[in-house]
């Protein structure tokens, strides 16, 4: 933008050099303004992550603690941040005013439309319940709290920046704001399993990412521009020559968002991952690392790569029934007396939530205005971020003294009545089943989102999906109320810490997660519309 004003101002000779002059009647619009209500959510915890990180270098070590009430502030104050910018028009800064084919906010790099706003919730508010869930694993484990907590803030700040991002070199930044220092976090366990997840998360996440910017140069040569807007109207009048080129950067581009959402084939990752990373940065990664990696899949598919519509339409319907059929048969698949297998089984169990979340985005291409079923994606996405969130709590709170594997919850209810409550709430919520009524409201949105768009067939392998995954969802939840006198064989031979039959008092933290999250969970089951609402109309 400021080499496009020094050409209009034009040259002056001066000797042998030519001189560009600045003496303007307004020279004040060469500078670019910032509105910092539209970036205060993403700014806001990067300024809390410095702050900790500073922090960090001056509290004693009996006052660390402090570092995660510091990161839940910070991440609080940035959910506040958002209740400016709702009920208004969309607020637009770093624009450039000469971009070919512009219109209202085409030509900006961060908007913070409705969009924006509910993919940033969704963002800060699970990186928040992440933090809430964490701070009793720092404790335990003994994890560095500077770095966990830094690294935390700064992977929630790439999160809350890419839905609002609307370039391509922006999104590009955003999404490994969010994904390097997850690297990181997942690698702060030192039992060896941390560094072998870290390092397979790494690996074919960097290769994703490469793939992804060499398809971003595609789509830069053949568009001639990086703004979503405009390289959609770059893509539309592009010649004939340069179609190809087109063609496969938008496939390209489009790999570094699939592998973020953990759809197949670019789902290996997750089982080894989950498994080997502390169990909050599991839940984190399992709800806000796939929101960002939707959120960009969405903004590059209905805004940038429009004319394509029908082509990434068919793929993502494609894409959609394989990552649901294979996150089923592969929770199907899982033991469950072997170490860690609950927390594989919600990593399988995310890997098939991911295929219901992209058939909203597949029936996209195939609707009269593709942002239309974009609603029914991020409402089913704000439903499924709670549950989850809220079953890594349990599995966290059982885990204290118990192992990890599904036998371990068997009886559960007989020891810690409440606690065995909320896991089998949540667990009916992500099979769709009452009393989890709101898991069953989403599915249906998704259902119809499908259904409209003429995707019966996709329909009807999501219908069959749904029958296969109630049967672990099931199975694991008639675990909850075994006998009592089958648990007490189990955990007598597994090692349970139980006192007299009763679970010891929960550490504050995973209360408050627990509550928090099962409170939400049933207000959406009495009063859906506070979220289902979000798929009655178009996000943009």
């Amino acid at each position: 933008m400021f080499g496009a004003r020094l050409a209009e101002l034009g040259p002056h000779s001066t000797g042998q050099h030519t001189v560009t002059s600045l003496a303007v009647p307004n020279a004040g619009s060469l500078i670019q303004s910032v509105d910092w209500v539209a970036i205060a959510p993403p700014l806001i915890a990067a300024v809390a992550a410095l702050a900790v990180l500073v922090a960090d270098l001056f509290l004693p070590e009996r006052h660390k603690k402090w570092l995660g009430r510091l990161t839940a502030a910070g991440l609080a104050l940035a959910l506040i941040s958002l209740l400016p910018l709702t009920g208004g028009a969309p607020r637009a800064t770093f624009c450039a005013q000469n971009v070919a084919g512009a219109t209202d906010n085409a030509g900006c790099s961060y908007v913070a439309d409705h969009f924006a706003l509910v993919f940033q919730l969704l963002a800060l508010g699970g990186a928040l319940i992440a933090a809430l869930l964490s701070a009793h694993t720092v404790e335990s484990e003994k994890l560095p709290g500077g770095e966990y907590w830094f690294l935390l803030l700064s992977s929630a700040t790439g999160a809350a920046l890419l839905p609002a991002s609307r370039d391509l070199a922006t999104m590009v930044v955003a999404l490994e704001v969010a994904s390097l220092p997850a690297f990181a976090l997942v690698a702060l366990r030192r039992d060896g399993r941390g560094a072998e997840a870290a390092l397979k998360f790494f690996v074919s996440s960097v290769t994703a990412t490469a793939v992804m910017l060499l398809g971003v140069s595609f789509v830069y040569a053949a568009s001639g521009s990086l703004h979503l807007g405009a390289v959609a109207e770059g893509l539309e009048h592009a010649p004939a020559q340069l179609k190809p080129l087109a063609e496969a950067g938008a496939v390209l581009t489009l790999v570094g968002f699939a592998f973020k959402v953990a759809a197949v084939p670019f789902h290996f990752w997750v089982p080894d991952t989950y498994t080997g990373a502390p169990l909050p940065v599991a839940g984190y990664l399992s709800v806000v690392g796939k929101a960002a990696g939707l959120s960009g899949l969405a903004l590059a598919t209905t805004v940038a790569f429009r004319p394509y519509a029908h082509t990434w339409g068919l793929v993502l319907a494609v894409l959609a029934a394989v990552t649901m059929t294979v996150g089923n048969v592969g929770a199907l698949r899982q033991r469950f007396d072997t170490r860690y297998s609950a927390v594989r089984l919600l990593a399988w169990s995310s890997v098939g939530q991911a295929g219901y979340l992209l058939v909203p985005l597949a029936a996209a291409g195939y609707a009269p205005t593709a942002a239309d079923p974009l609603g029914a994606t991020a409402a089913y996405a704000l439903i499924y971020g709670v549950v989850n969130l809220g079953a890594f709590g349990v599995v966290a709170a059982v885990g204290r003294r118990a192992g990890t594997s599904v036998d371990d919850f068997r009886g559960l209810f007989a020891r810690s009545r409440w606690t065995a409550l909320a896991l089998a709430f949540f667990l009916l919520c992500l099979a769709g089943l009452p009393p989890g009524v709101i898991g069953l409201f989403g599915k249906v949105v998704v259902f119809r989102a499908a259904v409209d768009a003429g995707l019966g067939w996709l329909a009807v392998v999501m219908a069959v999906n749904v029958v296969v995954a109630l049967y672990y969802y099931l199975l694991w939840t008639a675990r909850l109320f075994a006998p009592a006198a089958v648990a007490a064989g189990v955990e007598a031979g597994t090692g349970a810490g139980v006192e007299g039959g009763v679970e010891s008092r929960l550490p504050l933290s995973l209360t408050a997660t627990l509550g928090l999250t099962a409170s939400v969970a049933v207000v959406l089951s009495v009063a859906p519309q506070l979220v289902l609402q979000v798929a009655g109309g178009s996000l943009f």
